[in-house]
């Protein structure tokens, strides 16, 4: 698992369009990277539409919103456009990003032991180095924490 200090690890993956996303692309920027478990599902929502909402937040801050999961591209655009999201939304098919982050771990669900994302936060500075790190988050509010510590900076 990564903590605050560690360089975050390098990725370059197609985003809701099809469109590569590369963290070398992002260096001299701020960016959020929030995992989450499945597209167009409450709690994935719930954390999609607060950060969308406080998007002009974060920009002002020189902070860019990624969300990862492993749905495909086309699922990301149906929800992208299903609920008029606005942060960028990669998609990890093959989880390399999720293994990098160690955000895909075990998961008890009802007695039943199978691998899944942990909804999780990282911030990344613009050199690239993780200054907040938080794996099991809670969706609701998690926006406006994160905020305050990109405001911080």
């Amino acid at each position: 698992m990564l903590k605050v200090g560690d360089r975050a690890p390098a990725f370059e993956l197609p985003d809701a369009d099809m469109n590569l996303v590369r963290s070398a692309d992002l260096a001299g920027s701020n960016y959020v990277i929030y995992f989450y478990p499945k597209d167009d599902t409450p709690g994935c929502t719930m954390e999609a539409q607060e950060f969308t909402d406080m998007l002009a937040e974060f920009e002002a801050h020189n902070t860019r919103l990624i969300g990862v999961s492993r749905d495909t591209c086309v699922s990301h655009a149906n929800f992208r456009d299903k609920y008029g999201l606005d942060v960028t939304l990669l998609a990890d098919v093959d989880g390399q990003l999720c293994e990098a982050y160690g955000v895909w771990q075990e998961k008890d669900r009802n007695g039943e032991k199978k691998m899944g994302i942990v909804r999780s936060t990282f911030v990344v500075d613009a050199d690239g180095i993780v200054r907040y790190a938080e794996y099991g988050v809670t969706p609701k509010g998690h926006a406006e924490q994160v905020f305050e510590v990109v405001r911080g900076f």
